[in-house]
């Protein structure tokens, strides 16, 4: 009598597709772990505050981005000479304020010779907005903590975003505010090559 019985078809193939499992899986683990050490190669920790590795971020020609900002604003465009050591990485404009009161704000952020983060923002519009812009409630206005002399201005100081610090000036009509968390001789170097700067040419 024939064995009824079906045969239990074999399992091909199951050792080779785990391997294969098991080096793609280990593949894309090394793709993770190098993005994050080439996230963590640009910063670093200090016990005064993070650092950052100025080799590992963009340069911005500071000059050519604001003569150019300059022709297009009404704004009286400082560019501050900085010592060796300083590189700028980023700059862009902003509106503050809202509707007629709207008034445009030029900035510039540099990676400071000591490591630290820097940004100067330049505007005519009102004291207030240009402060909350830089803190994490842009709907309240920070109490000032202080006041510094710089060669004869007098800065006030605002707490901002991020536990960091601003400094604000009144300079020739413009309103002048340095935020970041740079040391305070960082602050005092940007303060001073910024109030003695001379606006830029406007292009006719």
């Amino acid at each position: 009598m024939p064995d009824s019985q079906t045969p239990t078809p074999q399992r091909s193939g199951r050792g080779s597709q785990t391997a294969r499992d098991m080096v793609l899986s280990l593949a894309a683990l090394l793709v993770i772990v190098a993005a994050v050490l080439g996230f963590s190669r640009g910063c670093s920790f200090s016990p005064g505050g993070p650092t950052i590795e100025t080799s590992a971020v963009p340069t911005v020609d500071v000059h050519t981005a604001l003569t150019g900002i300059a022709a297009g604003t009404d704004v009286p465009v400082r560019e501050p000479k900085l010592p060796a050591g300083w590189r700028a990485n980023s700059t862009d404009t902003i509106s503050i304020g809202a509707g007629d009161q709207a008034r445009p704000v030029v900035r510039v952020g540099w990676l400071t010779a000591s490591g630290h983060y820097l940004r100067l923002s330049q505007t005519q519009g009102a004291a207030r907005d240009l402060i909350a812009s830089e803190t994490d409630d842009p709907k309240s206005e920070p109490a000032a903590t202080g006041t510094i002399d710089v060669e004869g201005v007098s800065w006030t100081i605002y707490p901002a975003r991020r536990n960091e610090t601003s400094w604000l000036a009144n300079v020739g009509g413009v309103r002048l505010l340095i935020s970041g968390n740079g040391k305070d001789a960082d602050f005092r170097t940007l303060a001073q090559a910024v109030q003695t700067a001379t606006p830029l040419p406007k292009q006719s």
